[in-house]
């Protein structure tokens, strides 16, 4: 039968005659959610249901296993803590009635004996309280991937294609372009990419960006937290496994390596790994071949890396926790990521960007910020980076009735570091302001002139003279 997909719900047919609406609810993956925090299982449901998945809730292990035995879902998200049970035990009830299943654990806790015991059990995987809507919606694409079985949205774009909204944001300021030409230089090679820079900058988003403008766009983009993955069942993670290969693996499944090939792997946290599995990892690159848990036969595969870390591992390499060999591999190409505090003169189009999604996601229409919230903003350092300002702006419009952000809508540790921070800000304003003036006086204003001397581009003195509302 061939596929048929079409956005207008209200006047499309297929030629046997089915509605559109009908074909997309034959087509939608089921979840179901387990969580008895009733709020937030609510808020989690019509956030999938937003993103054409068909959920199904549940609050209690009764109500739960009275839905999986009656309804095949593609997904079941639970919660570990249960009122008279746990959602770990809870996996091979539903391994029982339907092995094809895929079971994501979410659990405040975040404990590596927890997540051992789930993945031995047959979870697909887990995720830590507090997350983004985000990343559930990442993992459970993921999860719907492995099984081969794609949300509506993505069945209609070509294979693993990267969302629309993984370009870095454009920003006028030095480092933004240097960022940009960066990406667009390496992007069309196969080269690996290290991706550094503090916590928070925007380092998927920039693999996602490098991936997106690649030779290799069309394929998958599968993204891995290293941090979050045990060393225990890593290597079933990368490589896959076979079914009955180990205790717990009642079925067979493909790696992340695998799931990648063609397209692009990226990383994160690579130091994190444990020096066993950097081993096998240097292995994997070097050979471009794996093998799955239980399996002696090779598979090829053809993918990119790119790694990601807050750490120097420069210094890990040094002190012998990191293998120098894969270190050059994943090096081949490095981009240091600049932090939201260096590029100042972007941050108000960055927060923008961040309102704009924050009413799309909110269903707010909220046009722009107080001149008092833009001062607080231009004067906070946030150390947070993208994921705090990102954070901040979401909160605040959550809380905004009106058209406008106000100061009442910002929270009071980021008005009360502002204060802190905001008189020695202005003095290095200040400073700076008069540097630009007298590089301009001692070459009678000429600005190409004044930017060499300043050693900045001229781009970047036009920006400096906009921003601070220099009369020359």
């Amino acid at each position: 039968m061939q596929a048929f997909f079409c956005d207008n719900f209200t006047t499309c047919q297929n030629p046997i005659g089915l509605t559109t609406p009908y074909i997309r609810y034959l087509f939608m993956p089921k979840i179901l959610i387990v969580e008895d925090d009733i709020a937030f299982c609510q808020m989690l449901q019509k956030y999938l249901t937003k993103h054409d998945f068909d959920v199904f809730t549940s609050f209690t292990i009764e109500e739960a296993k009275k839905s999986f035995e009656n309804e095949i879902f593609d997904v079941i998200v639970s919660d570990v803590r249960l009122p008279k049970g746990d959602g770990v035990t809870l996996i091979s009830a539903i391994k029982e009635v339907s092995p094809s299943t895929k079971v994501i654990l979410m659990t405040g806790y975040a404990e590596v004996k927890t997540a051992v015991d789930a993945m031995k059990r047959g979870a697909f995987d887990y995720i830590a309280k507090p997350f983004t809507p985000d990343s559930i919606l990442g993992l459970i694409k993921s999860a719907l991937k492995t099984a081969k079985v794609l949300p509506p949205k993505e069945v209609s774009e070509k294979k693993g294609a990267a969302e629309s909204n993984t370009d870095i944001i454009g920003g006028h300021s030095e480092a933004s372009i240097k960022l940009q030409q960066y990406v667009k230089l390496v992007a069309p090679t196969n080269m690996s990419v290290l991706i550094t820079g503090e916590s928070g900058t925007g380092k998927e988003v920039t693999a996602k960006s490098i991936h997106k403008n690649s030779n290799r766009s069309d394929e998958r983009f599968v993204a891995v937290d290293c941090g979050a993955i045990p060393k225990e069942i890593a290597t079933s993670e990368f490589f896959g496994h076979l079914k009955g290969s180990f205790t717990g693996a009642i079925e067979d499944k493909i790696g992340h390596f695998e799931a990648a090939n063609g397209g692009t792997l990226f990383l994160d946290e690579v130091g994190n790994l444990s020096y066993e599995n950097q081993i096998q990892l240097l292995r994997a690159i070097q050979e471009r071949k794996i093998k799955r848990v239980g399996s002696t036969k090779e598979i090829n595969v053809d993918l990119r890396i790119i790694t990601a870390t807050n750490e120097d591992l420069n210094k890990a390499v040094a002190a012998g926790s990191f293998r120098e060999d894969l270190f050059h591999r994943l090096n081949e190409f490095s981009i240091e990521l600049p932090s939201l505090k260096q590029r100042e003169e972007d941050l108000m189009r960055f927060a923008h960007h961040f309102l704009n999604k924050a009413n799309n996601d909110l269903g707010k229409n909220v046009i722009d910020f107080s001149d008092e919230v833009q001062q607080l903003f231009l004067d906070y350092d946030w150390p947070g980076n993208f994921r705090e300002l990102k954070n901040t702006i979401k909160r605040a419009v959550l809380f905004t009735e009106g058209g406008q952000v106000l100061s009442s809508a910002i929270p009071n540790n980021l008005k009360e570091v502002s204060q802190e921070t905001s008189e020695n800000k202005f003095s290095r304003s200040e400073y700076e302001k008069e540097k630009i003036l007298s590089a301009l006086k001692q070459t009678n204003f000429n600005k190409s002139k004044a930017a060499k001397l300043l050693q900045i581009t001229r781009k970047t003195l036009y920006n400096k003279i906009n921003y601070y509302q220099l009369e020359v």
